[in-house]
């Protein structure tokens, strides 16, 4: 029985050093499930890319998105005040949405800066509308 396992012990180490090798030297190992290498950062370094409300959101929940958002640093909500450049269209997810951009853009552009508790989502065509620009 003592040989069976230590066959078995041996065996696992084997498969264990043949994947760390693998991992180690294979440059494709390294792709997460998105294709991208693990020191990449998301979306093509995060430009081109903005952060939104998810459409599934409640409305009311969006306004501590935009509390939260408008009172950190690098953030300037002043576009969706009234008379803002940003104002139109006044919904609370339009507004939502802006602001939550701001603080994805003035925190990095990392994927967790848009995460919002789950009501956030990043995506890749420009949400830009009339005369209110989306900063990248």
């Amino acid at each position: 029985m003592k040989c069976g396992r230590q066959l078995l012990a041996l065996a696992f180490l084997h498969l264990a050093f043949s994947l760390l090798l693998c991992f180690g030297a294979c440059p494709d190992a390294r792709r997460h499930g998105n294709g991208r290498n693990s020191n990449q950062k998301a979306s093509s370094d995060g430009e081109n890319t903005w952060c939104i409300v998810k459409p599934s959101t409640e409305n009311l929940r969006l306004n501590g998105n935009i509390n939260y958002s408008c009172s950190q640093k690098g953030v300037d909500c002043k576009p969706i005040q009234p008379g803002g450049t940003c104002y139109r269209p006044n919904t609370i997810v339009s507004h939502a949405s802006y602001a939550m951009n701001l603080f994805y853009k003035a925190a990095g552009k990392n994927s967790w800066n848009c995460h919002f508790n789950g009501t956030g989502i990043i995506i890749s065509e420009n949400p830009s509308i009339g005369s209110c620009n989306y900063p990248m």
